[in-house]
């Protein structure tokens, strides 16, 4: 990844609207939401939502889909992957214990649920 595409993801991040979108669309992963629901969700105009999600757009940060006459938008966690990637490819000087605290906080969000007994 180059670092213009990093900067370019952190910059689209750094405001509060775009920010909460993309919150909101990761709670929504996999199915995404319409433009509408986003904007309804967020108490933002329509218009402006449209001008956010466009930047968060070009940043990759999102990705949008037409289904009938909707458009639906998903956060594209692969290009966040990308970037985290980024900012820590050498993290801690290759001492994994360093580390650890990091990856540990990351896990709780992303183990697997497990499946109810039945019984």
């Amino acid at each position: 990844m180059e670092s213009e595409n990093v900067i370019l993801a952190l910059a689209a991040l750094a405001q509060a609207t775009r920010l909460d979108v993309f919150r909101l669309l990761v709670k929504h992963e996999p199915d995404g939401l319409p433009a509408g629901d986003i904007a309804r969700e967020l108490a933002v105009p329509q218009n402006t939502m449209s001008s956010h999600l466009g930047i968060l757009s070009r940043a990759e940060l999102v990705q949008s889909e037409r289904r009938s006459r909707s458009i639906i938008y998903r956060a594209n966690l692969d290009q966040v992957r990308k970037v985290v990637t980024f900012l820590l490819q050498d993290c801690c000087g290759g001492r994994a214990e360093v580390c650890a605290p990091l990856v540990e906080a990351l896990m709780p969000c992303c183990t697997p649920k497990k499946e109810a007994a039945h019984g």
